[in-house]
């Protein structure tokens, strides 16, 4: 080849050398793979999942790979339905044995705290943003506040109609305004609660429910449990957002026994299969919109037979 030669101007081609040229860029372009902006938007969808496992089968924990895949599993002192997923990893549960109390583990089992409560049981719990954790005692009920080395900072009076101490409370949160918000199961409400334990908000008859959650819009996010069906009210009371078996008979909602705001939006929903194992799903993503679309769901019933918390990993 001439090392001189230079390539020649597309205006100087002749018309011949114009159609090879044009050949040559429709071959090019066809051994091109072919990509649309929506082929990632088409990935399945997959979560890294961690769970309670409680009914039918063995109380314990179980974490699950994208791929549902079991990679680790531990069994907790005693009865345990709550938990909370830490920024750090680590994994903070409300146990309702004999003692009972709230404690952290890494997310291989290593205790890391552990605080014993004098009261008759406990299963909600939450860590706060200053580093205490918050702990839903029953028989009395209370939201009591612990430093992190187990001294108490503040108790929470409680209201609930409930006489029985299991039923109380289930899970709480405490709110950016310092109240305290706590799903009452065994009477079927939600309550908000100052920090002397006035009750400044509520919302009744939803049976066993498991917790609310405040939005960020003001609105509160309620599990109605065996309503079958997660609801999200304002603060006069008006439901604007339902989802509920009717809106998918395909899961078998038995019983909505935990959500979790993911950051796209959407919901993950815990869905409690007690008297119905085996049939339906244990844990499904819908979305938090009018379309309500059910988007993932997870039911493996070879591995569990029913789950009370569930939760995506690293949200």
């Amino acid at each position: 080849m001439n090392a001189n030669r230079t390539l020649q101007p597309i205006s100087n081609l002749t018309p011949t050398m114009h159609s090879i040229a044009r050949n040559l860029i429709c071959l090019v372009a066809l051994a091109l793979p072919f990509t649309t902006p929506s082929s990632a938007a088409d990935a399945p969808i997959k979560h890294r999942l961690l769970l309670t496992e409680y009914g039918k089968g063995p109380n314990r924990f179980v974490e699950l790979d994208a791929d549902g895949k079991l990679v680790w599993e531990f069994k907790p002192p005693s009865t345990t339905v709550i938990f909370q997923v830490l920024p750090n990893g680590n994994i903070l549960f409300g146990y309702g044995g004999q003692p009972t109390g709230v404690r952290e583990i890494t997310s291989r089992g290593e205790k890391v705290f552990d605080y014993v409560s004098k009261s008759h049981q406990v299963f909600g719990c939450e860590r706060l943003a200053n580093g205490n954790t918050l702990v839903a005692e029953q028989g009395p009920p209370q939201a009591v506040e612990v430093d992190p080395k187990g001294g108490i900072v503040h108790v929470t009076p409680l209201t609930t109609t409930e006489k029985g101490a299991h039923l109380q409370v289930r899970n709480i949160h405490k709110l950016a305004n310092g109240n305290i918000l706590a799903g009452h199961e065994g009477e079927g409400a939600v309550r908000e609660v100052d920090p002397s334990g006035k009750v400044v908000w509520e919302y009744t008859g939803v049976a066993n429910a498991g917790e609310g959650q405040r939005l960020p819009n003001g609105n509160t996010l309620i599990s109605c449990g065996t309503q079958k069906r997660v609801i999200e009210v304002t603060p006069a009371k008006e439901i604007v957002w339902e989802f509920g078996a009717k809106d998918a008979p395909e899961l078998n909602i038995t019983w909505v026994s935990s959500v979790q705001r993911l950051k796209n939006g959407n919901l993950l929903v815990g869905n409690f299969l007690r008297g119905q194992e085996g049939k339906g799903a244990h844990a499904f993503e819908v979305t938090h919109d009018k379309e309500k679309r059910v988007v993932w769901k997870w039911d493996d019933h070879s591995l569990i037979k029913s789950l009370t918390t569930v939760r995506v990993i690293g949200e």
